[in-house]
This record gives structure tokens, sequence and C-alpha cells, in this order.
């Protein structure tokens, strides 16, 4: 690397996972802590250089990012010491194949550590007199302006990062540690050309480290047998464009207004008769009730597991800002927390306070097959929540909460993110998004026709026949539609 401008091949290169709320939006995750891997100093190249896209991989995407430069050896500092220890920042892109992610196993080896992947550069700007939280970081492709974002609100402070790196490592002189990538980051090609620039435009002179830039250039050599061949899917296609329409896929399941109205026009007991037909017995939530009779509830399951009680799992997960803080304070509009409690009715998972967290953020409702603490103040919010009954007692009595987002099982009923819960004064049901549209729509013919026999029933007609309907029935049913 060019020294004269203060860049040399650094000793280690750190990379951050997370950071910008733009890409947290975009991830669907928040991480509670920062969480870090290593790009080889070989990786580094120089601005006006080409990155070669292994040859059979199609998902090389930039991230545009700003490096912090060490200036000084650091060992053990605190949050408000770690940016003294910062001797310049410039710009960085962080380039990935998403084809080889998998092997990599979380490591980004293989997908982010090859030769040239982590141009630097051009000038470093000194971080003297710099406001860490007024930097600024843009990136264009093919001259369109793509990324743009500033350090502003960082779910992690550059000076978090210096001192949590060094509570386990010594920084060193010239190591850079990669902050990053806000939203925007997408897939190049080869002939495209990538330009990234970090400026600090409040600052006196409006410093910049001009634009690096990074041309995409085909490789012609397939990777050897021996090892580990590109694998994509359609989650690594979407990840790695920004949105599933970005990489010209079909969109996600989408539980619109008008799919929620019909969800809500008819009841659990139909719903789940259609859902037996295809062979799904096992999607009611047993065991729950609402603390509202009469409520509906409508909405994408988000999921919280907790773990039976240990003491010492408890002091390490059931303090600060646990999973089932982070679980309720990340619910989005129409969303649904289902909360897998074991069955373990003798204690509460949720009170007042983060019921009226979820009711303020929009959240639809929450489901536990365990208690509710603050019963009657939970109900009065007007949220829906489904549950096995009060308890007054708080959840380390029974419970560690464990982790958020995943696969988890509720009152007998698989539950995965993103199915969709359905609940009323019958119960709760678990719907796999493929399935929505076509059983609410043979659910509501099912009522109507219902509606229909209820009413020659009321009339004085014998069921024989009419439940269910024979042919001679079916004609009357089609005179009465009109």
């Amino acid at each position: 690397m060019d020294s004269e401008n203060g860049i040399r091949r650094p000793g280690k290169i750190i990379a951050l996972h997370l950071n910008y709320p733009s890409r947290i939006a975009q991830r669907g995750r928040i991480p509670a802590h920062p969480s870090y891997f290593l790009k080889p100093a070989s990786s580094v190249a120089e601005s006006g250089s080409s990155i070669e896209r292994p040859a059979g991989t199609e998902l090389l995407a930039f991230e545009g990012e700003i490096a912090l430069i060490i200036g000084r050896t650091t060992r053990r500092v605190s949050p408000e010491e770690g940016w003294q220890a910062v001797e310049s920042v410039t710009a960085a892109n962080d380039f990935g194949v998403y084809d080889l992610r998998l092997a990599d196993k979380g490591s980004n080896l293989r997908s982010k550590g090859a030769d040239g992947f982590t141009p630097l550069g051009p000038k470093v700007i000194p971080a003297k007199g710099l406001d860490p939280a007024a930097l600024r970081v843009r990136t264009w492709v093919n001259d369109e302006l793509v990324q743009d974002d500033t350090t502003a609100e960082l779910v992690f402070p550059f000076g978090q990062l210096v001192a949590d790196l060094s509570q386990l490592l010594t920084l060193e002189p010239g190591d850079v540690i990669l902050t990053g990538t806000p939203a925007g980051s997408s897939v190049v090609v080869p002939g495209d050309t990538v330009e990234v620039e970090v400026d600090a435009p409040t600052a006196p002179g409006a410093p910049t480290t001009g634009r690096l830039v990074t041309t995409v250039v085909a490789g012609d050599v397939a990777l050897a047998a021996f090892g580990a061949q590109p694998e994509v899917d359609d989650v690594q296609r979407a990840e790695a464009w920004g949105s599933r329409a970005a990489a010209g896929l079909e969109p996600e399941f989408d539980l619109d207004d008008t799919l929620r109205a019909q969800l809500t026009s008819v009841s659990t007991a139909t719903l789940s008769s259609q859902l037996r037909k295809r062979g799904y017995d096992d999607v009611s939530i047993d065991g729950v009730h609402s603390n509202q009779p009469g409520a509906h509830l409508v909405g994408r399951a988000r999921t919280l597991r907790f773990v039976p009680f240990r003491p010492d799992l408890f002091a390490t997960h059931g303090g600060g800002y646990n999973a089932q803080k982070r679980a309720f304070d990340s619910l989005r509009s129409g969303e649904v927390l289902v909360i897998d409690a074991r069955g373990v009715t003798i204690t509460g998972t949720v009170g007042d306070i983060l019921a009226l967290r979820a009711q303020r953020l929009g959240a639809a409702g929450v489901v536990t097959d365990g208690g509710i603490r603050d019963y009657a103040t939970v109900a009065a919010l007007g949220i829906p929540a489904f549950s096995a009954g009060p308890h007054p007692a708080v959840l380390g009595r029974r419970h560690v909460p464990w982790e958020t987002d995943t696969t988890i099982a509720c009152g007998g009923a698989v539950v995965q993110p993103g199915d969709v819960i359905v609940g009323d004064d019958d119960g709760v049901l678990v719907i796999p998004p493929a399935l929505v549209r076509e059983v609410v729509a043979d659910a509501i013919e099912q009522e109507r026709e219902e509606r229909f026999i209820s009413e020659q029933v009321d009339a004085g007609a014998s069921v024989n026949g009419l439940y269910p309907m024979n042919s001679e029935w079916k004609a009357r049913y089609a005179t009465w539609q009109g």
C-alpha cells in the first residue's frame, strides 16, 4: 500500500457484521453486541485496482465502509478512550462472494478473504479533531450513487468497537477495523466500476479520502474440485442483491390489508377444517385463551424461546438487554410475538411494561403457552394476548430467556418466524404462508355454504343430504347464491 498517504499493509483487518440502522433494517435482526470476522492482509488492494469475480460465481457484492486505522498499541481501553487510539480513517470496500458463504460456516474467509477483496484508500483523513459521529460514507456503481449514510446513529460507535476488541487482543499500529456498511450494498458484475468515498462534510475544510476506485473483472480459473464449490439459493441471492425484487425473484408473501380482513372474517374453526383437509392436523396452539373475549388476532409470527431455569444460565442470559426484551423491542407493526414457554403455566412470561412496548410498536398481539403477569392491565391495553392464564410470578421462577427468531414449539404446534398466526375465541392457529391464500378463500366459501345450510335447518330441513350437501341441495345453493 501507499505509505506516503498514511496507508500501509495492516497486520490484521477486523470487520464488523452490522452497525448502520439502515442495514440492520434490511437484515431484520438487531445485534445485542458487536460481532466480527477477520480478513487477511493479502486481501488489501489500492485504489485503481481490479477485483476478480471467481469463475463459476454470480454474487459478488460490494460494501462501502469507513475503515479505522489504529495509530498506537492498544490493550484494554474504555469506550471513551477507544477513539483516541485511531490515527486516521479511510474508505474501504468489503467485497464478498455470497456463492462461497456456505463452506465458511460464518468465518467469511473464502467469501471475503480473496486477494483484492479489501480495497483501501486512496487517502486518509487524520482522526485528530474529527467528530467520529459526523463522518459520511458514499458508494457509486458506474457513477450512480447507491450508498449514502452517516455515522450519526451507529449502533456501535467507533470508540466502543476499539474498546471491545482491545479487551481480548492487542491492536497494533496499522491495524484496520472495518466498521460496517449502510443499506444499498448489492451485486456487481464484470465491467462494473465501484467507487467509495469517506468524508467529514461539517469539519473544517471538509476533508475527504477521495474516491476509492475498483473495477470488476471476470475470473477464468475454476475452483478446484478438492475444495468447496460455489453454491447459491434464493436466500443468498436476496441477501446479496439487497432484496428479492432486486434479485429478480418472486416477492415474498405479503400479509396485506385485504388478506388480513379476509382472515378476520372467518373463524379459526373454519380455517382449522380447511387446514385439516390439506393434512395439517397439528397447527393449533393448544391450551391458550384470549384475555379479550371477542378479539381477533391476525399477524406474522416473531418467535421467542425460553429454556428451563438454571441459576448459572439465568445469570448469563436473564439480566440486562436479554432475549425477551430484545424480542419485544424489535416488534414491527402487524407482527405477533409467539413465546415458547414449554407449557409451563406457573409463572409469567410477559407483563404490562413489555406488553405496552408491543402495543406502542403496533404489534398485532402476543401468544404464549405460559402465563401472563399483570393480566388485567395487559387486557386493558387493548392488544390481544393469548396465554394459559394469569400468574403473578416473574419468568425467572421457571424460565431463562434464550433466543429469538428461530423455530419454536408453542402449545404443541411448530411456529417459524413469518408464519401467519390467527386467533379468536376458539383458539390460535399457525398457517404456513404458502397456504394462506387458498385456505382463506376456501374458508370463506365454506362459511357461505354453512350460512345457507343453517338457514335451511332453521327453516325445518333435515340435515340428511343437506350437511354435507348432495347434488339436489347443491343446485338449490347455486340458486340461493343468485
